[in-house]
């Protein structure tokens, strides 16, 4: 059983690896403890997901509601230093430039440079990101972003469970392997995910909550086969588009 400090260590972790809060100023967690940050990477989603919902929001009173998601969404970038943006651009670089070569996705990807498919995918997920959230009044789009973004985290950590990882720690781009989560590790991840979801379908219509629950879950399953496919296990960059994939679903199914 883990003990509180423990846990404690493993959620600093989580916060010091998933944001750019410069939180190693004030402690420093066990290295052992970056293994385990995906245990808590919906919870760092309450903050993202609750930084860009209060400035929808509270921007909305003064600005054009278009206008305050684009600030959320540069707000949320500058907290997490663009992590899950980059994984989108080398994922799609890496699946539309690789073919079916496993070994030329994964140099791909590695690549720092940005390639065609990645500009066109980064540009495509903002630009239907910001129309979704600016379709909606303004409370019900804080809500939802809050909502969709630790849901999203907590369907995208799955993956560790059902595919082993695609390279060596050595060869990882920030030098950390995940490991697989115990099934209570499984269980506060479903609490972590769920509850700023319950908030938010609390005050929808509840013959609709069908559609926000499971199409980004469907989202998650073809995603996961596509890797699986191409590349028999997960990287961190297929993680974090797999997490702004089923976010965008989780909008667009509360559009819909």
């Amino acid at each position: 059983m883990p003990t509180l400090q423990s846990i404690f260590n493993r959620i600093w972790a989580a916060f010091m690896f998933f944001t750019r809060l410069p939180l190693w100023r004030l402690h420093q967690p066990p290295q052992p403890c970056y293994n385990s940050v995906v245990e808590f990477w919906p919870l760092t989603g309450w903050l993202t997901g609750g930084v860009m919902a209060a400035v929808i929001y509270f921007g909305s009173m003064w600005l054009p509601v278009t206008v305050s998601v684009v600030l959320a969404i540069a707000a949320r970038l500058l907290l997490t230093g663009a992590l899950h943006e980059d994984g989108l651009a080398d994922f799609f670089d890496g699946m539309g430039g690789g073919g079916n070569d496993r070994e030329r996705i994964l140099t791909i990807m590695k690549d720092s440079h940005i390639g065609t498919y990645g500009v066109l995918s980064l540009a495509i997920y903002v630009l239907t990101l910001v129309l979704t959230l600016s379709a909606m009044p303004p409370a019900m789009s804080a809500l939802c972003i809050l909502a969709a973004d630790p849901y999203a985290k907590m369907l995208s950590a799955q993956l560790i469970l059902m595919l082993p990882y695609a390279r060596t720690e050595d060869t990882a781009k920030n030098h950390t392997v995940y490991r697989r989560y115990s099934w209570l590790s499984g269980i506060s991840l479903l609490l972590q995910g769920l509850l700023p979801m319950a908030l938010f379908l609390f005050v929808g219509n509840p013959n609709e909550w069908a559609w926000v629950l499971m199409l980004p879950a469907v989202t998650f399953y073809f995603l996961y086969l596509l890797i699986r496919s191409r590349l028999g296990g997960y990287t961190g960059d297929c993680c974090g588009a797999i997490c702004l994939l089923v976010e965008l679903t989780v909008c667009l199914a509360a559009l819909l």
